[in-house]
């Protein structure tokens, strides 16, 4: 409600008949209404029932303890108007029932945005810990488009978490969508971070009720690209004269081969790097994303590409394997590979990941499990996302039936 409407307060005294103390006494509360929202408290004062007026909101009598508690009464009725007061003078605090109860009891209400800021803060000071920086990055985007949200739905700084209802969760989706242009997964990906930060909220009791409950979020099956062994041949093999780009199809067809994510192939290590006892190459390394051990035996068209820039490795002072830009210049200059090489489809870093599940694994009848292994993956869910239907696999699958009936 805007602050130049007329607010409409009504502070009210009464008993709980039917929560009488071991004394006989019943509690006293104090209800407050404040433009129809209603909190209420007990004052930690009791009275005989008989001894109290419903009428007039405090005890009956002239006598020494029906005086002092009246004076006790009236002190929080001033104490009351005092806080609203100095709420709406204050531009940035909200005035609601809550708030000025919160502040009565010596409590302040903790606020949404202050409360993700902390959160945000705690995330960045565990880079490389436990978050990357991208991480970090989206929940600070988060934050933002929320703040954006309560200035244009509000016209509020900030907002108490217990006055967030489903109705806030549903008017920020719908914010994401017509006025931040997100699709429905982006939406729901921002959806998911300000969840976390509520169930924060919940297990801290800053709030008692969750407002996502009962909500349901769908999200949208997405196809990504992969190439097919003849894309990926024709990128393999393309000279291409600018270093530039040649470095990134390097490392692009690298991914393709070992299935590591862009953020595990730019922190590539001699020391992830065993030898078994056969004299097998493997990758063996726990994923930046899950902390899931990655299992890659290293392919032939990999090894070549560690070879190529073996002098780049042993001359690099962070001891990195390979010449690996940042993920903006990346998928940026991807695309002018793909141009190059005739490519229709979108390239990116993670097209390289789904080719290796797909293309270079699956296809070739490396098993479900395996190929589990190889990605990092912690269950076979998220591995099966990769497992596209390619028109060989059918073909593969469907020797074995020609064959039945050439018997």
């Amino acid at each position: 409600m805007a602050r130049e409407e007329r607010e409409t307060m009504s502070i009210l005294f009464f008993i709980k008949k039917t929560k009488l103390l071991k004394n006989g006494e019943a509690p006293i509360c104090l209800r407050l209404t404040l433009n129809k929202q209603i909190a209420e408290i007990r004052i930690k004062r009791s009275i005989l029932v008989n001894r109290w007026s419903p009428a007039k909101g405090c005890a009956l009598g002239k006598d020494r303890v029906a005086k002092e508690l009246n004076s006790y009464l009236e002190a929080i009725r001033l104490k009351i108007h005092q806080i609203h007061r100095e709420l709406v003078l204050d531009m940035s605090a909200p005035v609601t029932a809550n708030a000025i109860m919160n502040r009565y009891c010596g409590n302040d209400v903790k606020m949404l945005l202050e409360v993700f800021e902390d959160h945000n803060d705690k995330c960045r000071a565990l880079i490389g810990k436990e978050y990357v920086e991208g991480t970090v990055r989206k929940f600070d985007t988060t934050l933002l488009y929320l703040k954006q949200f309560l200035k244009q739905r509000y016209r509020k700084d900030d907002i108490p978490l217990p006055e967030i209802n489903q109705e806030f969760v549903r008017d920020f989706e719908f914010f994401l969508k017509t006025e931040k242009s997100c699709q429905n997964n982006s939406a729901l990906k921002h959806i998911k971070n300000f969840r976390k930060v509520i169930r924060i909220a919940i297990g801290n009791d800053w709030i008692k009720r969750d407002p996502f409950f009962g909500l349901r979020f769908k999200a949208e099956e997405v196809n990504v690209d992969f190439l097919s062994n003849d894309e990926l041949k024709r990128i393999r093999q393309k000279k291409i004269t600018i270093p530039r780009l040649e470095r990134i199809r390097d490392i692009f067809v690298f991914c393709c081969f070992t299935g590591l994510a862009f953020v595990d192939v730019s922190q590539l290590t001699a020391e992830d790097l065993i030898k078994d006892a056969q004299g097998n190459m493997w990758i063996r390394k726990m994923r930046q994303k899950t902390k899931e051990m990655c299992n890659i035996p290293l392919l032939s068209a990999a090894k070549e590409i560690l070879e190529k820039y073996k002098d780049f490795a042993s001359t690099n002072a962070k001891g990195l394997l390979l010449p690996v830009s940042s993920n903006q210049k990346t998928n940026a200059y991807l695309k002018e590979i793909a141009d190059i090489c005739g490519i229709k489809k979108k390239l990116t870093t993670h097209v390289a990941r789904h080719t290796a599940a797909t293309v270079v694994f699956l296809a070739n009848r490396v098993s479900m499990e395996n190929v589990a292994k190889i990605l990092g993956h912690a269950n076979l869910n998220m591995t099966r996302h990769y497992a596209k239907v390619l028109d060989q696999s059918i073909l593969n699958d469907m020797e074995n039936v020609e064959r039945s009936f050439r018997q």
